[in-house]
């Protein structure tokens, strides 16, 4: 990862961008394809990843921030000064492995709701970096998982859309104050 997207892994007290909420439309559209790699993209990388670090998270894509472009920022460590957080535009994944495994998901969109979601258990991905050059990736295990949820929020989907619990989701998300008609069932 090149030095002018490196941000200090620490909570701000004011974020640069707005995290949308599960109910808000705009996490329902899908992302368009990054034209050019610039520094315009290289700031809007920064002020996402300073974003998910006040946040407390491991990941996020553009639409949560209301970006409607494919741009996904990942750190499964964000504790761990030393590791770089991944970087990955206009992602495509390019193999699954058959396994798949269950584990619980959350997410910055939808606080406070922590649900079991399943999905492939390895994957291999193709995406640009920071600097707009071609790169391939397998993942496994955490890795791997955080990647398809952002991938999903490219999409206009939500990790709540593939919990195959309906009744717990139900209840998880009124305890917390939001609604399950925002849910949109993935057969």
């Amino acid at each position: 990862m090149s030095a002018d997207v490196l941000v200090e892994k620490k909570k701000l007290e004011n974020p640069p961008l707005e995290i949308h909420q599960i109910g808000d439309r705009v996490l329902r559209m899908n992302a368009k394809r990054i034209a050019k790699v610039d520094a315009e993209i290289r700031q809007l990388v920064r002020e996402m990843l300073q974003t998910m670090y006040s946040a407390d998270g491991i990941g996020l894509a553009a639409p949560q921030v209301g970006i409607h472009k494919q741009l996904i920022v990942i750190d499964c460590d964000p504790e761990n000064a030393a590791n770089r957080p991944l970087i990955l535009i206009n992602p495509a994944i390019k193999q699954i492995s058959k396994e798949l495994c269950s584990y619980q998901e959350g997410c910055l969109s939808v606080p406070g709701v922590y649900m079991d979601v399943l999905r492939p258990d390895v994957i291999e991905v193709s995406y640009k970096d920071e600097l707009g050059r071609p790169q391939t990736l397998k993942a496994s295990g955490l890795l791997s998982r955080a990647i398809q949820h952002e991938m999903d929020h490219l999409n206009g989907v939500l990790f709540v859309d593939r919990v195959e619990n309906q009744l717990a989701l139900t209840e998880e998300l009124r305890k917390r104050g939001f609604s399950h008609r925002d849910v949109k069932i993935i057969s």
